[in-house]
This record gives C-alpha cells, structure tokens and sequence, in this order.
C-alpha cells in the first residue's frame, strides 16, 4: 500500500516507509515503539518511542510524551517532545506542552502553548 504525504510533507524530504498508520476513529492507548514512520490520525495517549518519524496528521488528538528523531505535527498534541533531529508543526496544528530539539519549525497558523528547550546537538 502506498501512502502519498501531503505536499506541506514532502518538501520536507522525509525518508523511509509508512510502518503504520492508526488512522481517523481509531483509539490507542499505552506505549508505542515502532522502526520507520507511523503516521496518527485518531486518538492517543500514553508514550511513543522511535528512532525515526512520527507524523501527527490533520484531526488526530494525541496526549503523549514522544520521543523521536523527526516529529511532524498537524493535529492536536499535549505533553513533551524530545526530538533529536526537529519538530515541524504545519496548521491547524495545536500544541500544548514542551519542545526539546535542535530544530523547531512552527508555520504560521499554528496554535504554540508551552516552552521549547534548543539544545546546540
């Protein structure tokens, strides 16, 4: 199954496959470990760890601490994100919470409730 990123994604380049995806009415709760990237569009809360990409999608509501290497938001999102490559938050996003990442990325449109911490590596 091919899965196309939306065009606000692709000029981002992001690499590897969909691993998963828990897409619109679905609901998840506990932790989740994955290789690759998963993209979210219903419901989460509890953890995410990953060595690769999370991509919160457009409706998607997630309460979670995330650690990742890319992280990419266009949902709603509370809790703490330890990204060790970037965060990117496309509208409508919503985020309530604290960043920490070498790069953060907020397009205009976005809603930014919290703090972010920019370690130099």
């Amino acid at each position: 199954m091919a899965v196309a990123f939306p065009p606000s994604l692709q000029e981002d380049h992001l690499s590897g496959h969909v691993t998963a995806i828990l897409d619109q009415g679905t609901h998840f709760e506990g932790k989740l470990s994955f290789e690759g990237t998963v993209q979210i569009g219903g419901d989460f809360k509890g953890e995410i760890f990953t060595k690769d990409t999370i991509v919160i999608n457009e409706g998607a509501t997630v309460l979670a601490q995330i650690e990742a290497d890319t992280i990419v938001i266009s949902g709603r999102v509370e809790g703490n994100l330890f990204a060790r490559r970037r965060v990117i938050m496309h509208p409508p996003a919503i985020f309530k919470g604290t960043v920490t990442s070498p790069s953060l990325r907020i397009d205009e449109g976005v809603v930014f409730e919290g703090a972010s911490y920019m370690p130099k590596s």
